[in-house]
């Protein structure tokens, strides 16, 4: 019975790794807006992409950032992306639950989007290759953060 369990749950992933893949998802989210022409469809992206970045902002800042900061002694990465992440959740509030109205709208999506691939490149760059070096336990990590995602999802708050 406990082999079935095992196929069935999601395989455990490594801290670096589960941001990544929300990286990614974020990423082919921009692109499909960039794409959609109906108001109704880029609502629903919008709405998609800023839950996405919002429980990915959360849990960096509880969880990894406070980790990583530790483990490197670090008074430079983390402090900018979490000046970054200010920046980001700004602009969220300023398109979330909004009709998508034209130009300005769209505008405040691409540079969402540009300044989320900023944001990213230098997580992948300096940050992740920096924390994987260090004796954090990027599974329990990865373990604590993928809990903390399904909380986060099903209390609906993003």
């Amino acid at each position: 019975m406990t082999t079935a369990k095992k196929s069935v749950a999601a395989k455990p992933q490594e801290a670096t790794a589960m941001l990544r893949a929300d990286h990614k998802r974020v990423s082919e989210l921009f692109a499909e807006y960039e794409k959609a022409r109906s108001v109704t469809k880029k609502k629903d992206l919008v709405s998609t992409i800023c839950t996405e970045l919002g429980v990915h902002a959360e849990l960096e800042e509880e969880i990894f950032y406070p980790a990583v900061q530790a483990a490197l002694e670090d008074h430079e990465l983390v402090p900018e992306a979490t000046v970054e992440h200010a920046t980001l959740k700004d602009l969220i509030a300023q398109v979330k639950g909004v009709t998508p109205d034209g130009d300005l709208f769209d505008a405040k999506i691409k540079v969402l989007s540009e300044y989320v691939k900023h944001h990213v490149k230098e997580e992948h760059t300096e940050m992740f290759p920096k924390a994987k070096k260090t004796r954090l336990d990027m599974m329990a990590l990865g373990a604590q953060m993928a809990s903390r995602k399904a909380e986060l999802l099903a209390a609906g708050t993003y």
